[in-house]
C-alpha cells in the first residue's frame, strides 16, 4: 500500500513495481479526482497489469480510514503528507494533523494487522528544522522511532532525502512555464544550497531501506547538490531561457540557506554503508541516571552531512543531472514539435 499514493512518488514506486510478481498495489488517499485520472492513466498505458492496482479512499487524519484499508497488507511507503513549505507556515495544525497524526494512525493500524514492513518518507527539512514543514517531519521521525520500539512483528524505518527534481509542486517544472511564457524564471537566492536527486533515486533509497534497514533506522543516501542559480542556469540551457533575466525574488516563508541531511548528533552514531548512512535508533531506556555517569565515548568522525559540504555539482554536471530524468525528456520533445 502507498499512502498519498496520487503523487509523484506514489506513481514512481507504482511504476517500479507494477510488473513484478506482487499480486496487489492499494493507493490510498483521498482525493478521488486524482484517483480516477490515475486510474484511467494505468488502464491506458500498462492495460495488462492494471488490475492490479486497487484504489482506496481514505485519509491518515483519520484512524479508522487507516485500519479499514489494511487488512491482507504487507508492506507500506507512506508517502502522504503536506510538503510546501509555505503552506505549512501558514497552516502548522494541518500539517500537524497530517504529518504527524497522520503517521501514528498509519502505523497504529499497520501494527495490529500485523504488517511486515513500513517505510516513512522523511525530509532534510527535519534536520535542525526552523519551519512547520521541516518540524512536523523530524516529529514524524520521532513518532516512527517510538514506535519501532513497541514491535517485534512489524519494521519501521525511515527514509530522508532531499529535494526530489520535477516532484509535483517543485521549481524546475515552474521555470520551464516561464521559459515557455516568455517570462524571466524566478528564484529566490542564488547562494542558497540544495541536495538534488531524481524520483527514481528517492524509490531506491526506499527500497535500499525495505532490505537493509533495521527497525527503527533513519536511511539517508549520499545525495550531491548544488546552487539554485546553478540549477536554474541549467534550466534555462535546456530549454532555451535567458540566462541573464534570472529574476531573484528573495528568501519564502520559513526557508533555509541550506539544507542538512545527517546533524552532528546523528552523526556521532551514523553508520556508512556505501552509497547510503544509516541511523540507528537510541534504543537506551528512560533510565537515564546511568548517563550522567556513562557517557558514549565513541564518536564518528563526520560532523554533519549539509548541502554545503556534500559534492556541490558544477553547471554541467547539474544540466546533465536534470536532463537524463523522464519529465525533462518528455517536455524536450514538446519544444521540437
Amino acid at each position: 500500500m502507498i499512502t498519498g499514493g496520487t503523487g509523484s512518488f506514489g506513481n514512481a514506486v507504482l511504476k517500479r513495481f507494477l510488473r513484478t510478481d506482487i499480486g496487489e498495489i492499494r493507493i490510498f488517499s483521498r482525493d478521488e479526482k486524482k484517483q480516477d485520472d490515475m486510474r484511467h492513466e494505468y488502464q491506458a498505458k500498462y492495460p495488462d497489469v492494471a488490475h492490479k492496482i486497487k484504489f482506496y479512499i481514505g485519509d491518515v487524519r483519520n484512524l479508522e480510514s487507516c485500519r479499514s484499508a489494511m487488512p491482507g497488507v504487507d508492506y507500506i511507503f507512506h508517502a502522504a503528507a503536506l510538503k510546501q513549505v509555505p503552506s505549512c507556515e501558514f497552516f502548522p495544525m494541518e500539517a500537524v494533523r497530517t504529518n504527524v497524526i497522520g503517521t501514528d494512525n498509519v502505523l497504529t493500524a499497520a501494527i495490529e494487522a500485523k504488517v511486515k514492513c513500513v517505510i516513512c518518507l522523511s525530509t532534510d527539512k527535519a534536520a535542525y528544522p526552523v519551519n512547520a514543514m521541516g518540524i512536523t517531519k523530524a516529529i514524524e521521525e520521532k513518532v516512527a522511532v517510538a514506535k519501532s520500539r513497541q514491535t517485534n512483528t512489524t519494521k519501521i524505518c525511515c527514509t530522508r532525502y532531499g529535494n526530489v527534481m520535477c516532484s509535483r509542486g517543485s521549481v524546475i517544472p515552474l521555470w520551464i512555464d516561464q521559459i515557455r511564457a516568455g517570462q524571466p524564471i524566478t528564484l529566490t537566492e542564488p547562494t542558497m544550497t540544495r541536495f538534488i536527486m531524481s524520483l527514481d533515486e528517492a524509490v531506491d533509497l526506499v527500497l535500499f531501506a525495505f532490505e537493509h534497514g533495521e527497525n527503527g533506522d533513519i536511511l539517508v543516501q549520499k545525495a550531491p547538490a548544488c546552487t539554485i542559480q546553478t540549477q536554474a542556469e541549467a534550466v534555462c540551457e535546456l530549454f532555451g531561457g535567458k540566462k541573464e533575466s534570472i529574476k531573484v525574488i528573495g528568501i519564502r516563508h520559513g526557508e533555509k540557506m541550506y539544507e542538512t541531511l545527517l546533524t552532528n548528533e546523528e552523526c556521532a552514531k551514523a553508520i556508512d554503508m556505501g552509497e547510503f548512512y544509516r541511523v540507528p535508533a537510541d534504543n537506551r531506556g528512560l533510565n537515564y541516571d546511568q548517563y550522567f555517569v556513562e557517557g558514549n565515548k565513541k564518536r564518528a568522525t563526520l560532523s554533519e552531512f549539509d548541502s554545503n559540504n556534500t559534492e556541490l555539482l558544477s553547471l554541467e554536471e547539474t544540466k546533465a543531472k536534470i536532463a537524463s530524468l523522464e519529465y525533462i525528456q518528455e517536455e524536450l520533445k514538446k519544444n521540437t514539435k
